[in-house]
């Protein structure tokens, strides 16, 4: 099974290079499940219901999110309603929505995916580890493909949950940062790992807003309105070679330019 990836789709732009590169990578990669991480593809910030049945319209399969899920109200009974966009599991009980779906890919085989929130530098919510263990006892025996997405800032809770999942998970993919990073490899047990998938957006940016507002910040401490960025736009994430035992085989890092831009 050849799942891809996709980094956190950064506004209109993100989405753009999703519609017109999404295509050519599924064929590409011979790809049986897209996920990718939705939570700041409206605006650079939150998703919309609009903005997120669109990405499920256009190949993705499942979308899962991180600390900025909450930010457009609408979004809160599409949660309740849908098992394709995740937020993440480790929100106190009562949290609309859920973190974890099992689907079925395109070749007729069921995957789970789980989506998780660090705490390191991030709101002080429930221990991902702890959700996982518990998330991880519900999945019935014959899923043996399972994906993390851990959206965590700090790399390290990012590598100590991988550790700790190795040998239990097919892939542990972080996301957050927006800076994909080049440390993907398999760990001993068979699961696979990246830090950071990287962000499906534009480049020429910081972090996918306008270099001249973000700089700006830094050089005054006064705070400006986030605008996203327009120039140089990527499909950035990584494809997941995984076997029928759920053991990760290939780790492979992908960043697409989105030639017409």
């Amino acid at each position: 099974m050849n799942i891809l990836f996709i980094g956190d789709i950064v506004g209109a732009p993100g989405r753009r290079a999703v519609e017109e590169l999404l295509p050519w990578a599924i064929d590409h990669y011979f790809i049986d499940l897209v996920v990718a991480n939705g939570e700041n593809a409206s605006g650079g910030l939150g998703i919309t219901p609009q903005v997120a049945d669109d990405l499920l319209s256009q190949g993705v399969d499942v979308l899962t999110s991180g600390n900025h899920i909450w930010k457009h109200k609408e979004i809160l009974p599409y949660l309740e309603d849908t098992d394709r966009l995740l937020r993440p599991a480790n929100y106190p009980p009562g949290a609309p929505g859920r973190g974890l779906a099992i689907v079925e890919t395109a070749a007729g085989e069921p995957a789970a995916i789980i989506n998780l929130e660090g705490r390191v530098f991030m709101s002080a919510i429930e221990c991902p580890f702890r959700t996982v263990d518990g998330l991880l006892e519900t999945i019935p025996p014959h899923v043996k493909v399972i994906l993390v997405d851990m959206h965590a800032e700090a790399t390290s809770e990012k590598q100590a949950l991988g550790w700790y999942l190795d040998g239990r998970v097919s892939a542990v993919v972080g996301t957050h940062t927006h800076v994909q990073t080049a440390d993907e490899r398999i760990l001993p047990g068979g699961a696979g790992y990246i830090s950071d998938t990287g962000m499906t957006g534009p480049v020429d940016s910081v972090i996918g807003m306008k270099r001249e507002i973000i700089l700006e910040r830094f050089l005054t401490q006064r705070p400006q309105p986030f605008k996203v960025a327009t120039q140089n736009m990527q499909l950035q994430g990584v494809v997941l070679k995984i076997d029928p035992q759920g053991r990760c085989q290939e780790v492979t890092r992908v960043r697409l330019p989105l030639k017409s831009a």
